[in-house]
């Protein structure tokens, strides 16, 4: 009787393994609760992060969505309008501006020159030509950004009753990091991408963009780059 209790493989060693197995089966069954738990959240937290980086970097510069191409320029017909999409209306709040409504005018934008090449503040362009019929209009460098330590407030766009004109009445206006003679718009920086607005007021050119060519808007020629 004593060797049967005593014996390893007997009742005795049969009770000792059993509430070792129930707490090997419990641990085990909390790891994979606590693994499931960890990779939803997990989950949950990368989700996350990547709807914030796509949601900054879609409000970041211009409009994502509802442009239409004139040669350098896009127009968005629709970016003051009552049911303008989510995006646009994040990127008007991120921006802190009230846009033009549908009935007040019409706003280009260009983040290139007209041989499709990017805005470089670096550079030296020409703005000019003519402009769809308005009663009034302006150009101005967009997203300026924070201004460089030491650099002085110059000016940051001209408008349709101060621009120096032609006998033709045509303009250009000149767009570079050192003073230029006539309508000069400084650069915003030594360096680094530029964007151009020209916003229509009272024009009926907002409710029929789609008649825009290239003629109709200022062309943008770059005339050189410092070295």
């Amino acid at each position: 009787m004593r060797d049967a209790i005593l014996a390893p493989g007997g009742p005795a060693g049969a009770s000792e393994t059993a509430p070792r197995r129930g707490v090997i089966r419990f641990v085990r069954h909390l790891w994979r609760k606590s693994s499931v738990a960890g990779l939803a959240v997990y989950a949950m937290a990368l989700g996350g992060a990547l709807g914030l980086a796509s949601a900054d970097w879609a409000t970041r510069g211009g409009y994502p969505f509802g442009g239409v191409q004139v040669g350098a320029w896009t127009a968005w017909p629709r970016a003051g309008a009552a049911n303008a999409d989510p995006y646009t209306r994040a990127v008007n709040a991120r921006r802190g501006e009230i846009p033009l409504a549908v009935g007040e005018g019409l706003l280009l934008t260009a983040a290139q020159d007209d041989a499709g090449q990017a805005l470089d503040a670096a550079c030296t362009y020409r703005i000019g030509g003519g402009t769809p019929p308005a009663r009034a209009w302006t150009i101005t460098v967009a997203g300026r950004g924070p201004r460089e330590p030491g650099r002085p407030s110059l000016r940051e766009g001209f408008t349709s009753t101060e621009v120096l004109r032609s006998a033709d009445g045509r303009f250009a206006v000149v767009l570079a990091p050192d003073a230029q003679p006539g309508n000069w718009l400084p650069s915003p920086r030594a360096s680094g991408p530029v964007r151009l607005a020209l916003r229509l007021y009272d024009t009926p050119a907002a409710a029929s963009v789609g008649s825009l060519d290239r003629s109709s808007v200022p062309a943008i020629t770059r005339l050189g780059c410092a070295s």
